[in-house]
């Protein structure tokens, strides 16, 4: 493969997503977080970032300056409990201090990131972005309510994607956004929640990552945002 890939974020996924990328043969593929993790090739070139804006933009501008044209972007960045919250199952457990952080990082940062790196996917000759999204957010596939921050910010990171896609579509008509949904996969993120996972549905990251970069080469430039699952079928918004 010519050209270069980035992966944003090293959760359970990303780190995947990287050493796929890398097997897949691109030129060079770069890899940011706020932390190195174990498990990155060492043929990775790997950057450190607070993710503020002045962190983000810098960042983006060195790697765009790298020779070759950006043809993957991966962003993993996301949320759903920490260590004083927990995904929200009634109306009276909703804290606007909690929906401000899931929307900060579900929804904005990565958006921040796909902003940054708009001139080099506008150079580029057939790019392929995927950001990690979730089926519940989908809103026509919402039947059990409840988790209403993670929701929400999945539903609005979507809307954000999709004009990204029309705006794309004007600028490289050869642009492809993905709002990815991996399924339930054995990371720290979805340990709380993996007891009601039925057999054969939890998977592992490497699958994830092997199943993403193949839809990333198969999927079709259609001009506005697709949302898959790991399956490659589309889910409704």
């Amino acid at each position: 493969m010519t050209g270069k890939a980035v992966v944003v974020g090293l959760g359970g996924i990303g780190a995947a997503v990287a050493n796929a990328l890398l097997d897949q043969g691109y030129d060079k593929v770069h890899v940011i977080s706020r932390n190195a993790t174990s498990g990155l090739s060492s043929k990775v070139c790997h950057w450190c970032s607070d993710y503020s804006a002045p962190s983000i933009e810098a960042i983006a501008g060195a790697i765009t300056d790298k020779p070759g044209t950006l043809e993957r972007l991966v962003i993993t960045n996301g949320i759903l409990q920490g260590d004083d919250y927990r995904p929200e199952r009634a109306l009276t457990q909703l804290s606007g201090d909690t929906a401000a952080k899931m929307f900060q990082v579900n929804t904005t940062l990565p958006m921040l990131w796909l902003g940054a790196f708009h001139e080099a996917l506008r150079q580029a000759v057939q790019p392929r972005v995927a950001v990690l999204s979730a089926r519940v957010g989908s809103i026509e596939d919402n039947h059990l309510g409840g988790w209403y921050s993670y929701r929400a910010s999945k539903a609005a990171l979507n809307m954000m994607l999709q004009c990204a896609s029309v705006e794309f579509a004007r600028l490289n008509k050869s642009a492809q956004i993905v709002a990815f949904h991996p399924g339930t996969v054995d990371t720290p993120l979805s340990q709380p929640f993996q007891r009601g996972v039925p057999e054969g549905k939890l998977f592992t990251a490497d699958f994830v990552a092997q199943r993403l970069t193949a839809l990333l080469d198969e999927v079709a430039t259609t001009g506005r945002l697709q949302f898959l699952d790991w399956d490659e079928k589309p889910i409704p918004f």
